[in-house]
């Protein structure tokens, strides 16, 4: 009776408990949750009920609305209200099965699909799937936008690669008609199938350029410059950084047994990498490119996000059903917050 009666306070708890104007966001893998966590008082304040098996979430650039991928075969995209704390209907993937990476940026959602080896692109205003590319490699992963719109990456976790998706100008097809992508590519309008403009200029046209990289390659980010990609291998326990600009590796980096996902600080300084088998999360000099630090946690470390002020990074523990707060300036774990069980994919929601 007592156990039943502090789970009825616990929830109304929740529930009475509004959506700070910053939050952190937490994937409850195991039990298909996502949490919204304060991270001042680093409590709480709700649990949400999402798809099954979600990994990855990714908010709306007004900080409103939560994204939230179902992996395990499913082919949907749960969607959350974060200020009434309540599920949306979801997104139906059709054909796109296995979604896993998620960016939301210039107004739209940016998702892989593992099952379809493609990265496709959901507009929110039309309630459609506006811009698909395959690339033709095997678990293709995470994914990250450019901040120009331009550029698509995603790793491809089987196939040891990254795929850079670059708008380019359109070759004219027949009629003057251009082929490719929507017009205007990312942040512009879709158009009609095949992507060609009808009495306008030529569609934006794509070009996929697969980059050989480590066994294992999952976790990676964009440098802050956009001018490195850094990427995470974890079966050769390297990090690979890819020079932008000429589609080329240019330094093999060592890394932890088993990285997950690695992540820039804001200000570019600093490469931080989880490691699913280990205790520690290693940092990297972007600059000087070797270790700066390995900061002790508390267990197994998968998720990885900034905080928006600089000051601090978060990251789940698995196998501790936790989330670290690391001080970046004195590179150390300072505090824990306890979630339900398998933590895995974080965001950060700042509401306009």
């Amino acid at each position: 009776m007592k156990n039943l009666l502090a789970l009825f306070w616990v929830g109304a708890a929740l529930q009475g408990a509004t959506t700070p104007p910053s939050a952190l966001l937490v994937l409850e893998k195991a039990q298909n949750t996502l949490v919204v966590v304060d991270p001042g008082s680093l409590t709480i304040v709700a649990r949400i009920p999402v798809g099954n098996d979600p990994h990855e979430v990714a908010v709306s650039d007004d900080g409103r609305t939560a994204y939230i991928s179902n992996y395990g075969g499913g082919k949907t995209i749960s969607v959350v209200d974060l200020a009434a704390q309540k599920p949306l209907p979801a997104i139906d993937l059709g054909a796109l099965t296995a979604p896993h990476g998620l960016e939301f940026i210039g107004g739209k959602l940016y998702f892989t699909a593992e099952g379809a080896k493609v990265v496709g692109r959901y507009d929110p205003s039309s309630q459609k799937i506006d811009w698909v590319v395959g690339t033709g490699q095997d678990r293709t992963h995470m994914v990250v936008v450019s901040r120009d719109l331009k550029t698509v990456f995603t790793s491809n976790v089987s196939s040891a690669t990254v795929s850079i998706i670059a708008q380019r100008a359109a070759q004219m097809g027949p009629g003057g008609r251009g082929a490719g992508g929507p017009p205007g590519g990312p942040g512009g309008r879709g158009g009609p199938p095949g992507g060609r403009g009808r009495g306008g200029p030529p569609a934006a046209d794509w070009q996929v350029t697969n980059v050989a990289v480590g066994r294992g390659s999952e976790g990676f980010d964009l440098a802050p410059d956009g001018k490195e990609l850094w990427v995470a291998n974890a079966q050769d326990e390297t990090v690979s950084v890819i020079d932008v600009a000429s589609r080329k590796v240019v330094a093999t980096l060592p890394s932890t047994k088993a990285a997950n996902r690695l992540k820039f600080t804001l200000d570019g300084k600093y490469v931080f990498i989880s490691d699913l088998n280990g205790s520690e999360m290693l940092v990297l000099d972007a600059q000087a490119r070797k270790e700066y630090k390995r900061i002790a946690l508390a267990g197994n470390s998968e998720g990885i996000v900034m905080a928006p002020d600089g000051a601090h990074a978060y990251t789940t523990l698995n196998s501790r059903d936790a989330v670290a707060v690391i001080d970046l300036k004195t590179m150390t774990a300072t505090g824990e917050v306890k979630t339900g069980k398998g933590p895995d994919g974080l965001a950060w929601a700042a509401r306009n």
